[in-house]
């Protein structure tokens, strides 16, 4: 026992230590960087960096002061009982100590949970702003009741009983080597549960994921093109169609490596924003050129990679225009973002585009706005004056938006 409790200090220390001097590193590193302008107009690593190393190191150093107020007060009350015993007194009742420490605790952390639900909680996005959206959220907050009411209850059980039943010389502990009641109930129930979830969960899956072949020729097709660090966006024009990709066709003014032999190609748009209109079905064909993006609309639960070489998909149908959420929030400059949720490369957080919902007239009008794909660089490019288009007979297998 001396020897593990020896070992324990020692390690404590030589922990401590270490934790110190990688602070004292740390915050002489953020000392000694150059301030930068306020003004700057690109975000300064350094400075973020800086920031987060402070940061943790408060906390580094708050932790070590609570460790080492708590060694203190063992301590104390160490040789507090040990001065009882020197006077033949009743020494400190540690199980007692122990037990009230777990109440303490008990409280502490449900304090903290219920803080966590009321501050944190708070911030949460805004109800769904898509129609399945709805069903997500819904499938979220069931478990999220269940899983907190597990959580409390077990923790109650765990700190309370602690408390309760703490050692005493009034009573004898009872051994219980084996109960197959209560083995199997907390086995059975929540095997019960959990399956319950996981096929309400496959379920609400299938529904979003299984969009019948008759609804996607329907919808809005939006083409989306990720690379670092940016999305490329392409629309149909009036014939509701867009053209064929060939992936071997890239080039500086031929970006997405659309293919004209496809005639659907001609009177395909360019867009600075995503514009679609509310209460309608929209498809967005996503498609990556160098490593995985992830096409992350969080007001809509809207998540999809976006994977080199494997052309993807997803259908939506946003319901509650930007003008209403700037309402509902009270924020007159509100804007739905795209983001790239996949951290991939230096100008990852620079990856963001604006999506806007709204009424169909206003979606009209702005898509009679956007300029054509095909610009004149691109058809000098494809030496195009005289090309009539015709009709393309070879089926590309990145033709993800031919239904």
């Amino acid at each position: 026992m001396k020897f593990q409790k020896s070992f324990f200090s020692k390690s404590l220390l030589f922990s401590s230590i270490n934790l110190l001097l990688l602070l004292i590193a740390n915050f002489s590193f953020a000392q000694g960087t150059a301030p930068t302008s306020v003004n700057a107009p690109t975000i300064d690593g350094t400075v973020a960096d800086n920031s987060m190393w402070i940061g943790i190191g408060y906390n580094v150093l708050l932790f070590l002061l609570v460790c080492f107020v708590i060694a203190v007060i063992g301590r104390i009350l160490k040789i507090y009982d040990l001065t009882l015993k020197m006077q033949n007194k009743k020494g400190i009742n540690w199980n007692s100590i122990i037990a009230m420490s777990f109440g303490v605790f008990l409280l502490l952390g449900l304090y903290g949970a219920y803080w966590e639900y009321t501050v944190h909680g708070s911030m949460i996005l805004p109800d769904a702003a898509s129609k399945h959206g709805v069903r997500i959220d819904e499938m979220f907050n069931i478990t999220l009741i269940i899983t907190t009411i597990v959580f409390v209850g077990t923790q109650i059980m765990l700190f309370g009983f602690a408390y309760i039943y703490r050692g005493s010389q009034l009573r004898k502990a009872y051994f219980l080597p084996h109960n197959n009641t209560i083995e199997k109930l907390w086995t059975v129930v929540p095997a019960i549960v959990l399956t319950i979830l996981v096929v309400f969960g496959s379920i609400t899956w299938k529904n979003i994921m299984d969009v019948p072949v008759s609804e996607q020729r329907s919808a809005l097709n939006v083409d989306v093109t990720a690379h670092q660090f940016a999305w490329e966006l392409r629309y149909p024009g009036k014939d509701r169609k867009l053209g064929l990709k060939n992936s071997k066709l890239y080039s500086i003014n031929n970006k997405l490596g659309v293919d004209f032999k496809d005639k659907n190609s001609y009177d395909d748009l360019t867009a600075d924003e995503i514009v679609v209109p509310v209460n309608k079905p929209v498809r967005i064909n996503l498609i990556a050129q160098d490593v995985i993006h992830s096409f992350y609309l969080p007001w809509f639960r809207v998540q999809i990679n976006a994977v080199p070489g494997l052309p993807t998909f997803f259908q939506f149908t946003p319901t509650v225009t930007t003008d209403d959420m700037r309402a509902k929030l009270d924020n007159p400059n509100f804007e739905y973002k795209l983001y790239c949720n996949k951290i991939c490369g230096g100008n990852h957080f620079n990856m963001q585009k604006v999506f806007r919902v709204v009424k169909e007239a206003e979606y009209q009008d702005w898509v009679s706005k956007q300029k054509p794909y095909l610009s004149d660089q691109l058809r000098k490019e494809l030496k195009m004056a005289a090309a009539q288009p015709v009709d393309a007979v070879t089926k590309n297998k990145l033709a993800f938006n031919k239904l």
